[in-house]
Formats: C-alpha cells, structure tokens, sequence
C-alpha cells in the first residue's frame, strides 16, 4: 500500500489515505515519485472547472524512479529516471497526424480507467489526469513515462511534466517570440514564471510581468521580468505607456479569467499576438466587436500543454537547464509533504507563490 491525495467527489477535500496500487500490466510502468507540482490544472479538478472521474488521485506534473515494468515495455527499466506524461499521444488521431501531438483526441483516455483502490473500502480510484502523480507510488501506461535528461535532479525534473513544457512551449511555438520583441506575462504563479524565463531566453527586449500580488514582483525579476505592473483597471494603459504608446509585441496569459484575457488582447500592439495559457471557467465569457478586431489585427490564441512534444521538448529544455539559461529551482516558493497539497491549493486562491512542490 501507498500513501496518496485521493478526491473523492468534486467539491470535496482532499483525502491523504492509503490505496491498494497493482503491479504493473502488460505495458504499463510502476514508478515511486520523487517529487510532484502542485498545478493549477489540479485545483480546477477539485472544484469542477476540469472534469475526470471521481475517486481519483489527482496530480500530473511529476517524477521518479521505476520500480517495476509490465510486458512489452521495453524504453525503460527498473531504476530508470523518469518524467511523468500525463498527456501522451496516441500517434493514430487526425490532430496526431497532422503533427499536432498536443491536441491528441486520445490523450486523457486513461483516465477513465480503474488504477486503483482505496485500502479502507475498496473502492475503485481513477488516475486523475493519467498519471495520478499525488501519491508515494503510482502506475501508468508506458507512454506516460519519459527518460528523465542526464545531470537534472528528479525533483527538479518533476516540473518538467507540465509548468516548464507549458511556459516554455507558449513563447517558443504558441507565440513564436522573436528576439527583440516586447512581451507581457500575466499571473506569476509555476507557468507564468517558467514563461518569464522563456522570454528571456527568446532574447525578448523587454519583458513586463504582471499580477494581483505586489509581493510577487522580487519573484518575477529574478526570472527576468524587466518590468513589474500590479493588475488593476489601468494595466492595458500601464503596458502600453512602458512601450511608447504601441503596446507589448506578445502577451502571454497564464491565469484563465476573462478580464484577464481581454486585459491582455487589449495590451498588445496593433498586429500583436496573444497567447492564452490559462484555463477558465464555461461561465469567463469573452467578448469582442467586430470593429475592434479588424482595427487592431491583433491574434488571440489558445495553447494546450504550451502546444509542446514532451519527447522533443524535453531535450531542448535540458540543455537550457545545465547551460544555466533556465532555473528549474526559481519556479519553486515552497517544499511540502503530501499532507501539504490543501494549503498549497489555498495558496493558489489567494494568489500567493509560485510552485509548490510535493517531495516524498
């Protein structure tokens, strides 16, 4: 038996309990966890903003060692470093063969199975968002698991899974920052500093990190913001006189609200790119008028999982971690224990920190 974050109903708090987990299947992988970040994704779980079924063992952006593989698994073995994918494609999807990996039709199937039970009734658990990362121990389908890069510690690589592919994958393929530009990064939580970071790697020339919390504005410096702006009703005008009146190139929004979405579109310059990393509610209604939209040739954008491949992200990211260019430690305000994640979770409502970390 392991010990794990169960939710078991939508609205509910969080159970930390013992769950009876299986050896691994045909295919399938055991992993024991190094590490695990607490998502926003996860918090949405929880109140039913995101939708899986219910028991499930949340978590999604984790990594660890293998203890044991089931049959036909044969791209990793027992004591292998790993970083967990919780949304792996499927190869075979029209999204899939256009070469959109990030959009695979397939890529949250697993979570609909039965992975587990809880020890005290024996009742059937979900896997969250496939990989169910909130727990000592978890197994998954084997294209769930990547090798974790050489000379990066497990519980940093756990950040790999999902704040760093999503940050990073927003600048670079969502919203193509070239170097020179100007960029906006709305909310300074575990994406939008992995965000922060990409920027500064795409050489963008000024980079202007906005959110609720002026306590936040030390965090977004040191992970290159040139420019600190504390929301409010003026933040559009507050960007745009920092740039001469034309606003930001690019404006990345990572918080999920409608305001926030349209404060973003409305702070770029005339033929700006928006790229929405957030994810809201079906009640964040965003409108726009059809004048506007054609004065302002501006783009606004969706992005899924920074619109990344895992498996050839992965290595680029690495080699940006050992060069020194990305620091996987400046995501990270706080380290707890499984028992932790509710606090964590109270945190993110209140706008406090930037990635917690479950290390086990």
């Amino acid at each position: 038996m392991v010990r794990a974050a169960v939710l078991p109903a939508v609205g509910s708090p969080l159970e930390i309990t013992e769950i009876d987990l299986p050896e691994p299947g045909p295919g399938q992988v055991r992993v024991r966890l190094a590490a695990a970040g607490v998502c926003h994704s996860d918090l949405s779980l929880t109140n039913g903003t995101m939708r899986v079924p219910v028991p499930a063992v949340l978590g999604h952006e984790g990594a660890g060692t293998v203890v044991s593989v089931g049959e036909g698994v044969t791209h990793v073995a027992p004591g292998a470093g790993v970083v967990l994918n919780w949304a792996p494609s499927c190869g075979g999807c029209h999204p899939c063969s256009l070469g959109e990996v990030w959009l695979c039709v397939n890529a949250l199937a697993g979570a609909a199975d039965v992975y587990a039970r809880r020890a005290s009734d024996g009742a059937d658990l979900h896997p969250g968002l496939n990989v169910a990362a909130f727990a000592e121990e978890t197994v998954v389908a084997g294209n769930c698991v990547l090798p974790a890069p050489d000379g990066i510690p497990l519980t940093d690589a756990a950040l790999l899974g999902c704040a760093v592919l999503t940050g990073y994958g927003a600048v670079h393929h969502s919203a193509k920052v070239r170097e020179g530009e100007t960029v906006a990064v709305f909310g300074v939580g575990g994406v939008g500093l992995a965000t922060l970071q990409a920027a500064r790697i795409a050489g963008a020339s000024r980079i202007i990190a906005v959110d609720v919390s002026p306590e936040k504005e030390e965090l977004a410096r040191s992970a290159g913001a040139t420019e600190y702006v504390v929301a409010s009703e003026k933040t559009a005008k507050d960007i745009r006189k920092l740039t001469g009146g034309q606003g930001v190139d690019v404006a990345v929004e990572c918080v999920g609200r409608a305001v926030t979405i349209r404060t973003a579109w409305e702070s770029t310059r005339r033929g700006g790119r928006t790229t929405v990393v957030g994810i809201g509610g079906k009640d964040q209604q965003v409108t726009f008028n059809a004048l506007e939209i054609f004065h302002w040739g501006r783009t606004l954008a969706g992005c899924v999982y920074g619109n990344s491949d895992p498996a050839v992200d992965l290595p680029v990211l690495a080699d940006h971690i050992r060069a020194g260019r990305f620091d996987l430690s400046g995501l990270v305000t706080d380290r707890i224990a499984l028992d932790g994640i509710p606090a964590a979770f109270e945190n993110m409502v209140a706008g406090k920190g930037g990635r917690a970390l479950v290390v086990f």
